[in-house]
């Protein structure tokens, strides 16, 4: 518990810093990246009540300080079953309205990988009755802060924002998980779905400890996407100075896998993009046509087990895009991969939705290119490969239309 000592004493000297109008936010950056220094194991409790599945079991762990007081984390840890030596891990981090789902941990075991979900807003699984979505899971005694909207509590102290607890309670939950003598340490990986993409976009570039990444719809570049977040965020100076991901993407070198739809409505491919290209390590990118918002539409495609095995088995995705062209009409895009592609379609953009088209394909030596002539009035594009079940997704494409000349 040595860092977790020395951080404490660390926030004792920067408490007092909240945002302001002559705010200076390199003392605040710094003090998010001294998170990434939680690498002991934090004290675990009894979760008395709640009851074992199996080898998934409850509990609560230490995490940071609250207004002073002591705080901890609900979470379910579970174990493959059926193991031989070591297992690679993961840390599961939910969404708005979510909690630390032991659906997502068993899903996680029967792929053989120890798993962690923890609560980040103070909560258990315990249902409300009667309670609304968002507000239905009941809160512990030991909570920290739960999400007020949109960076919502960004004039509190930084050590009293709720973000900054829960990447604390994700650093924390990686030390833990990777300290079982059943996990083998350096193969545990994280994943968020929805406000959970958005942690862990953050939180992989401050703990490089973790071999893998997995943001499902959540990234950065929020404040520049026309809707809910683009409204809360444009003028707020704390969001693009202290939290962006993008600010700290360019130190996440493990590999990462940006999970979305084209039609979410959240997190549009563009933010998506600027979030992939910011990031220094390898990618894949997975875009199903046809998936939907939510934590189980996030958990249930098969993708993102298979990057993970891939990334603990052969330290690298099991695709790359190695080329892109848009020539006469004409797309072009070439992948390097492992598995077999069955088919390709180009999914492309006209007026107001997507549409998808067959794509032509040719393999060689590994290396599959797809292609496609491109629709008019196309303002945006990519295509989609299937291979065994996956999707393979290339770099979104925009298209600007042509200016008509003047008569």
């Amino acid at each position: 518990m040595k860092s977790f000592r020395v951080l404490l004493v660390a926030l004792a000297t920067t408490a007092n810093y909240t945002a302001g109008a002559a705010t200076d936010f390199a003392p605040l950056r710094e003090q998010i990246a001294g998170l990434g220094t939680l690498t002991s194991p934090p004290a675990v409790h009894p979760a008395e009540g709640f009851a074992a599945t199996g080898t998934i079991k409850p509990l609560f762990f230490e995490s940071l300080p609250y207004r002073g007081k002591p705080t901890r984390v609900f979470a379910w840890l579970g174990l493959p079953a059926a193991r031989r030596g070591k297992v690679p891990g993961v840390v599961l981090v939910h969404g708005g309205g979510g909690t630390a789902f032991k659906e997502w941990v068993q899903k996680w075991n029967d792929q053989g990988f120890a798993a962690i979900s923890i609560a980040v807003e103070g909560q258990t699984d315990e249902r409300i009755a009667g309670a609304p979505p968002g507000a239905q899971w009941k809160r512990h005694a030991t909570a920290g802060p739960a999400r007020t909207g949109i960076y919502g509590d960004s004039t509190e102290p930084l050590i009293d924002q709720w973000m900054y607890h829960a990447v604390a309670a994700t650093v924390l939950a990686n030390s833990l998980l990777r300290s079982l003598p059943e996990v083998d340490g350096p193969h545990v990986g994280i994943c968020g779905i929805s406000w959970g993409g958005i942690i862990t976009s953050t939180v992989v570039g401050i703990d490089p400890r973790f071999a893998f990444g997995i943001p499902i719809y959540g990234c950065g570049a929020l404040d520049r996407i026309p809707n809910q977040y683009g409204r809360a965020l444009g003028d707020l100076a704390l969001y693009r100075e202290v939290w962006e991901p993008l600010l700290r993407l360019p130190r996440a070198k493990m590999p990462l896998l940006w999970l979305t739809g084209p039609r979410d409505a959240h997190f549009p491919l563009d933010a998506q993009q600027t979030s992939y290209r910011a990031a220094a390590g390898s990618r894949l990118v997975s875009v199903p046509f046809d998936l939907k918002h939510g934590h189980p539409p996030g958990w249930n495609p098969p993708d993102s087990y298979a990057f993970a095995q891939a990334v603990v088995e052969t330290g690298r995705p099991w695709a790359r895009e190695v080329s892109q062209e848009f020539r006469d009409g004409t797309a072009r895009v070439a992948f390097e991969t492992t598995r077999a592609v069955r088919n390709g379609t180009l999914i492309s953009k006209r007026d107001a939705d997507w549409e998808k088209l067959p794509a032509q394909l040719e393999t060689v030596s590994g290396r599959t290119t797809a292609s496609a002539s491109i629709p008019a009035g196309t303002t945006a594009y990519y295509f989609n490969l299937d291979a065994d079940g996956l999707t393979l997704s290339s770099e979104l494409q925009s298209i600007t239309p042509a200016t008509p000349r003047p008569t």
